[in-house]
């Protein structure tokens, strides 16, 4: 189940960056805005595909979730960030810089490192509800303390890494409610899954996560917040799949891989933040361009 649970992960984060690549190309060809973007976009084929690689994305989360644990699944969540530069890249006529390989390379191969040493195992759907109390109160405590450390009037670097923070903690609390509300829905049916509180939870988590994210990115540089938001998520994921879900990691010596694993993803991490701010711009083909007027 483990095997089967990293792969829906993989998947997922896969079907993630598709979605976004696809989708930001149907919206940077169009010069229209609020309702009649969205007008617009419907009727692309672009757009389209981007919503359905979203709904894969979700679906693949959910059965990941289901079949192995919190602190396996979510830090796979990682590769989309390189998965989203390989696919709109050539999408949108950018090339990545050689550094940027070098970035996607660090990425993947301390994800690897990490959960090699690790070992994520041991995972339960649910948790009794005098463990989710704290959880929450701590969670929401943690964003609502840093979106008031990130007010206006501080550096944009600071800013950016701070709501970045907050959004990650809300991305790890989504991930963990989604879990227990899959569960629900794989053991007792839609009808409990419609009952249960965690499914309002993860919906309500996901909507702030996604508004702190915007905000984080218009704060600062993506080098200030990438970092964040995904060494943020994958620390807070494993907190909460061990203190909720009985899950467990190896300890002792295994702790000098799992470290040297976690420097080379905040390291591939840095690089690909900075190469992106230098992606190389290509020619639009003129038959595009010709689309596009």
């Amino acid at each position: 189940m483990i095997e089967l649970a990293a792969a829906f992960a993989v998947a997922g984060a896969a079907s993630n960056a598709v979605g976004t690549a696809f989708q930001r190309k149907a919206a940077s060809a169009s010069s229209r805005g609020g309702i009649r973007l969205l007008v617009e976009l419907v009727h692309r084929p672009f757009w389209m595909i981007g919503m359905a690689g979203v709904i894969c994305a979700a679906l693949f989360q959910s059965l990941a979730l289901v079949n192995g644990p919190l602190a396996l699944v979510q830090p796979l969540f990682i590769l989309e960030l390189p998965f989203a530069l390989l696919v709109a890249a050539p999408l949108m006529h950018r090339r990545l810089p050689r550094s940027g390989w070098w970035g996607i390379g660090g990425c993947v191969g301390g994800l690897a490192v990490l959960l090699i040493a690790a070992a994520p195992h041991g995972a339960t759907d649910q948790a009794p509800l005098v463990r989710w109390i704290p959880a929450l109160c701590l969670c929401a405590g943690a964003m609502a303390a840093t979106v008031l450390l990130a007010a206006r009037g501080h550096p944009p670097a600071r800013r950016a890494a701070l709501l970045a923070a907050a959004s990650a903690t809300g991305n790890a609390l989504t991930a963990a409610l989604l879990k227990s509300a899959s569960g629900t829905f794989a053991d007792h049916g839609f009808t409990a899954f419609l009952r249960s509180w965690q499914t309002y939870g993860f919906a309500l988590a996901g909507v702030a996560s996604v508004l702190l994210l915007e905000n984080a990115l218009q704060a600062g540089p993506l080098a200030a917040a990438q970092p964040a938001l995904t060494i943020g998520d994958a620390v807070v994921s494993l907190t909460l799949g061990v203190t909720l879900f009985d899950e467990r990691v190896r300890t002792g010596w295994w702790l000098v891989p799992e470290a040297c694993g976690v420097l080379l993803i905040v390291a591939g991490v840095l690089v690909l933040s900075r190469a992106v701010q230098r992606i190389i711009v290509l020619p639009v083909p003129a038959e595009e361009q010709h689309q596009r007027t």
